[in-house]
């Protein structure tokens, strides 16, 4: 391995560390409260260590936004590549999108602020995250579609409209408005707007 090489790896190694405890103070005192230096305190380092790695506090936020939103983009892209029907797919996803993020946004109240700011702020990684879970429905769609499951349309359009009627279980701020709200659940809504699918 290179010297180039080495720095590298060492340099992906410290981002990750820092991204790492940010989260986990976030999740402990709330993204507000943490500071930089708290960061750097718990990573042994100094403040202008971490500033080599990140050029503001609102890039580490950005980047911890980043990082949970991809373990939930992760875990809805291997349900969309199973080979199962199309129906049973779209309950799995969004069963499982309803889950994590209630485990965030719910239970984990001080991640809820962090990511309520940046839904409500419209910073890119959310419209990237949007955007991103659209085309993983449109997969399932077009697949169902393929398989004469849905009917033919454009996959497109109705993953679009699909997520848009799910988003009160996926919205931080709407699960935590719609939390005494128990019906309907998310296989009954899923089973009503399948109906409109076929």
């Amino acid at each position: 391995m290179s010297d180039a090489t080495r720095a590298e790896a060492r340099e992906a190694d410290t981002r990750t560390r820092i991204i790492t405890t940010a989260d986990r103070l976030y999740r402990q005192i709330g993204y507000q409260k943490t500071t930089v230096a708290d960061i750097a305190r718990e990573l042994g380092m100094s403040p202008a260590n971490v500033y080599r790695f990140f050029r503001s506090k609102d890039e580490i936020n950005e980047a911890v936004s980043h990082q949970l939103l991809g373990e939930v983009l992760a875990a809805v892209s291997e349900i969309a590549a199973r080979d199962l029907p199309a129906t049973e797919r779209l309950r799995d996803f969004f069963v499982t999108l309803e889950r994590m993020n209630t485990e965030r946004f719910t239970v984990e109240k001080k991640l809820h602020d962090l990511v309520a700011v940046a839904l409500t702020e419209n910073w890119q990684i959310v419209l990237d995250y949007v955007e991103r879970m659209d085309a993983v429905i449109a997969q399932i769609i077009a697949d169902g579609m393929a398989r004469g499951e849905f009917r033919p349309g454009d996959p497109k359009q109705v993953a679009r409209c699909l997520h848009t009627a799910m988003i009160r279980y996926s919205h931080p701020r709407l699960m935590v408005e719609c939390a005494e709200f128990e019906d309907p659940k998310v296989p009954q809504m899923i089973e009503f707007l399948v109906g409109a699918l076929r």
